[in-house]
């Protein structure tokens, strides 16, 4: 049976991803300076201002306005002419201590309980060899190729903001090509990337993309509202968190519903989701299934999750109710247990807020780790 699914990402200076990058900053900042600090902040941007909101505990004095700016200007908003720049953006903080209800329930006789309650989703499937699905995989992939060409100048007229939309053919439950591409680039006033369709082809689709997967030239929609100049926080408002999907793995999975960025590994919001992930990835790599959806869900102040459940849609090669033994056996899902099997107390966590937070090669991505197969396959012998 052909099917088609639909993945979206956007590019590191989208008002949404400049929000949650400006979170993730400010965490790992703080992380460098005291790896047990409290952390939970978030951020609202629009033309020449960003808000700070949360909460923060640490052994240190933050600098919040100088690492705001910091980040932007990395992002590329380093200029004047964007409608929004670094060294031009107001910074407003409204952040105050945690409250002492929730350092009550985390801080539980040297354990760490959950810092809320919530369920957290973890997926992983043989698609794509980051063991992700393929719409997803491949969209964040031509946002990082956008954001490569915007720091190396090789598009004069590229500038932050960028969104791409992939709608992947499927013959069964096998990708086998895309049915429609959609980007929007933002670009300089004199520039028309629609009518340079060759060029972006060439320089960002064709580099990332496997061979043979792009459709015929009507399926490819280059900028298709014909003008793009005004983009980033001058041309649209942006929230920390408000891009929960393409965060983890697109509209084809269930989400908990709780956001990553600006949050302590102490939060299983994030902490939880990183290590759903990691037991996807492991019971997929082990090739005890070629689909897994792993599912936690855990009570405030209490340590251990209330649910670990798995799913395979059939592709199991044992009963989904022993693979969730076998991760029970192997894994510690306690939030503790979370944070030293992932050693989450690093800086590790501005990246994670742009092209997707799985999926990802790098030191910092020890949840993409595949290093528990074996114990895994023995646990169900």
């Amino acid at each position: 049976m052909s099917t088609v699914h639909t993945a979206e990402s956007v590019a590191a200076g989208h008002p949404d991803k400049v929000c949650d990058q400006i979170s993730d900053r400010i965490l790992d900042r703080i992380l460098e300076r005291d790896p047990h600090a409290r952390v939970a902040v978030e951020c609202a941007v629009k033309t020449g201002l960003v808000v700070l909101l949360g909460e923060v505990t640490a052994d240190t004095r933050p600098d919040f306005t100088a690492w705001t700016r910091e980040i932007l200007a990395e992002i590329g908003y380093d200029r004047d002419g964007l409608g929004f720049s670094g060294e031009g953006a107001g910074v407003v903080s409204a952040i105050e201590a945690q409250s002492p209800d929730i350092a009550r329930g985390v801080d539980r006789d040297g354990d760490i309980g959950a810092g809320d309650q919530g369920i957290m989703i973890g997926y992983a499937c043989d698609e794509t060899e980051a063991l992700m699905p393929a719409p997803q995989h491949y969209s964040h992939r031509i946002m990082a190729r956008q954001a490569e060409l915007l720091h190396a100048g090789e598009l004069p007229w590229l500038r932050p903001d960028a969104k791409c939309q992939l709608s992947v053919r499927y013959d069964g439950d096998r990708p086998v090509g895309l049915d429609k591409v959609v980007v929007s680039l933002q670009h300089a006033p004199d520039a028309d990337p629609a009518r340079d369709r060759e060029t972006v082809m060439d320089a960002l689709l064709r580099p990332v993309l496997p061979e043979g997967w792009l459709p015929e030239p009507e399926r490819i929609l280059i900028n298709p509202t014909g003008r793009f100049v005004i983009g980033g926080p001058k041309g649209d408002a942006g929230v920390t968190g408000r891009k929960l999907i393409q965060d983890t793995y697109g509209p084809q999975q269930p989400h908990g519903g709780g956001a990553f960025s600006g949050k302590d590994p102490t939060k299983v919001d994030r902490s939880a989701a990183y290590m759903a992930r990691y037991a996807a990835k492991n019971l997929v790599a082990a090739g005890l299934a070629r689909r897994v959806q792993v599912r936690l869900a855990y009570a405030i102040g209490v340590a251990e999750p209330v649910m670990v459940e798995v799913a395979t849609f059939g592709t199991g090669t044992a009963d989904d109710n022993r693979l969730a033994g076998a991760l029970r056996e192997v894994l510690d899902f306690s939030p503790a247990g979370c944070i030293a099997t992932l050693d989450l107390r690093r800086p590790v966590f501005t990246g994670t807020a742009r092209f997707g937070h799985f999926g990802r090669d790098g030191d910092a991505f020890t949840w993409e780790r595949t290093d528990r197969t074996e114990a895994l396959r023995a646990a169900l012998t």
